[in-house]
């Protein structure tokens, strides 16, 4: 079955995995996600891409317990969802979903790593990945 990633400019996937890509400002060192032109710190127009760290820690989380208002596409059958703030290396806070299995919980504090989610199924069967974390416990009992 064929994939694509939902926005190809948020990040890039070499032999190491997926890689989130921010942007740095070279005066202030202000790091954005995702890729900004201007800088939120000082104003300069001169930011510059910048991979982010793969892992991190959760800051903060919440259950995403209604379908979320447009432009949301997702899938029409709503299941709820774990969505917290990671933090990456004190770089920056990265939004995103969390994969938990239904017996789990979040602890704020807990280590996390990047991983690729479905996200929904384009109408030509193609499924459209997004990025997630993960608790780095999850990762470790999937490697060899």
């Amino acid at each position: 079955m064929a994939a694509r990633f939902i926005d190809p400019g948020l990040l890039h996937h070499d032999e190491s995995g997926p890689q989130l890509l921010g942007s740095r400002c070279p005066e202030c060192t202000a790091t954005t996600f995702p890729v900004q032109t201007f800088c939120p710190r000082c104003a300069r127009p001169d930011m510059r891409e910048h991979p982010l760290p793969r892992r991190g820690t959760l800051w903060t989380y919440t259950i995403q317990a209604f379908k979320p208002k447009p432009p949301y596409d997702g899938p029409d059958d709503f299941e709820p969802y774990v969505v917290g703030y990671v933090n990456l290396d004190n770089e920056v806070l990265v939004e995103a979903r969390l994969e938990y299995g239904p017996d789990e919980h979040p602890r704020i504090g807990e280590s996390m790593a990047l991983s690729l989610t479905p996200y929904v199924t384009a109408p030509d069967g193609t499924t459209v990945m997004t990025f997630a974390f993960r608790p780095i416990a999850h990762e470790e009992e999937v490697q060899p």
